[in-house]
């Protein structure tokens, strides 16, 4: 089923505005391959980020070409029709109907791109692409610019540059427009529900997987493709792990549960994390330790606003947690120099979020000129403290050790503020043990 006219016009509106923004030369973004996973077997197939955000095209073996200057063009390259391979993997749209239906200038079949990519290349000053991230794609390139210098004695000339095109894409995706923070709102009420069913489901004698299979159940049942990530489903020590994804392991009475987990929906991430107890209900250390969590995420939404320094939301983070870290007796000193020294590192050891969008860790940079980039209307962040008491740590009083807490909402920036996107899944104590006491 072909995307809605509205959406169409707008990945051409995309295109135009970017080869606006070239002046001259020509991009050419690939469409991710699909990868073998063992013999004849493959991976569930997920499109490219940038090639999406350009054209909405789902099938793979493509490829995109914008042409800027004098005469603009914008070419897709893909697979041609073939009735007998149709008849295994599914219809296929082919170059003529792909051009008419996804609005490019032309389409041609992906035999024909190393030969036409030549006269599309022929007396241009440059070629952006995605410069390292695929060596073949490097060799590729070369090996059109090597094409086009051997044919310099009839006057061809290669262009001179080789552009990174994340340079102009990765700002461009980096603020989302109204159609993409619809998408991404669709996004985190599943992941939200999905939350609110492994809040339900999870007790003592049930195995982390199980708890995991819920969230994919609920994704899966709500519309959303996939995770967007493989889930974080943590229980007891396992949380201070902070990339945990063994997910083996039973739930035991009086532990806490760390889900990280979050779906792709038409593309798009949506990225959550909630800490629970497995029994419904939170001890005295527990409650303490994530109520300390609690205020540092509180602390670093307010700083989500534009103009703000990206790193605002962080040291908020970082100045509630540091104090709390006091207030357990796991560290003394000075504040200030606590946070100067970097003495929380041992205890929360990661940065306090990420650009969300398309991909979890979504294109854009986080600083301009050496200096932390100021929050714009439409930029979509996580925010994600915590705080991980490791059983093994000495310094840590006893009744906090094995603790492992971890609070995440996307956030988007508005004009005013900023807008919590999760919201339904629920993070107070009270909320939290209300709901688990429906069970």
């Amino acid at each position: 089923m072909s995307p809605p006219r509205f959406e169409l016009d707008l990945y051409r509106q995309r295109r135009l505005e970017l080869i606006q923004a070239m002046g001259e030369g020509v991009m050419v973004i690939a469409q991710a391959p699909e990868v073998v996973r063992n013999r004849d077997a493959h991976y569930p197939y997920r499109h490219d980020s940038y090639f999406h955000w350009l054209t909405g095209f789902p099938e793979p073996e493509a490829v995109v070409v914008l042409r800027a200057g004098r005469r603009p063009r914008q070419v897709l390259f893909c697979r041609e029709k073939n009735a007998e391979r149709e008849t295994w993997d599914g219809p296929r749209l082919g170059p003529k109907a792909a051009a008419e239906l996804y609005g490019f200038d032309a389409a041609h079949p992906m035999g024909q791109l190393d030969r036409r990519m030549l006269r599309y290349l022929a007396d241009q000053p440059a070629v952006y692409y995605l410069i390292g991230r695929d060596s073949a794609w490097d060799a590729r390139v070369i090996g059109w610019l090597n094409a086009l210098r051997a044919q310099g004695r009839r006057g061809v000339r290669a262009p001179q540059q080789l552009i990174d095109a994340r340079a102009l894409l990765d700002e461009r995706r980096l603020v989302k427009d109204a159609h993409e923070l619809a998408l991404m709102r669709r996004a985190a009420e599943i992941s939200a529900a999905a939350h609110r069913r492994a809040m339900r489901a999870a007790a003592p004698g049930r195995y982390e997987y199980e708890i995991e299979a819920e969230l994919t159940h609920e994704f899966r049942r709500l519309g959303a493709a996939a995770p967007a990530y493989t889930p974080i489903v943590a229980g007891g020590g396992n949380a201070c792990v902070l990339h945990y994804v063994a997910n083996d392991q039973p739930l035991k009475d009086g532990d806490l549960l760390l889900i990280d987990a979050g779906a792709e929906y038409a593309g798009y991430a949506a990225d959550i994390t909630r800490t629970f107890p497995v029994s419904g209900r939170f001890s005295g250390a527990q409650r303490a330790v994530y109520e300390i969590v609690l205020a540092a995420q509180a602390a670093a939404i307010a700083e989500v606003r534009p103009d703000r320094p990206w790193n605002a939301p962080h040291e908020a983070a970082v100045r509630v947690l540091t104090q709390g870290l006091k207030d357990l007796g796991v560290l003394a000193g000075e504040l200030d120099h606590l946070i100067e020294t970097e003495a929380y590192k041992p205890y929360y050891m990661h940065r306090t979020g990420h650009w969300l969008g398309m991909d979890v860790h979504d294109a854009g940079e986080y600083k301009l000129g050496g200096r932390w980039r100021p929050f714009r209307p439409g930029m979509v962040c996580t925010v994600e403290p915590g705080l991980y008491l490791c059983a093994r740590d000495d310094q840590v009083p006893a009744p906090y050790r094995g603790i492992g807490i971890r609070i995440e909402d996307d956030v988007v920036v508005t004009d005013t503020g900023s807008e919590v996107l999760t919201t339904a899944a629920p993070k107070t104590i009270e909320e939290i043990e209300a709901w688990m006491g429906g069970r």
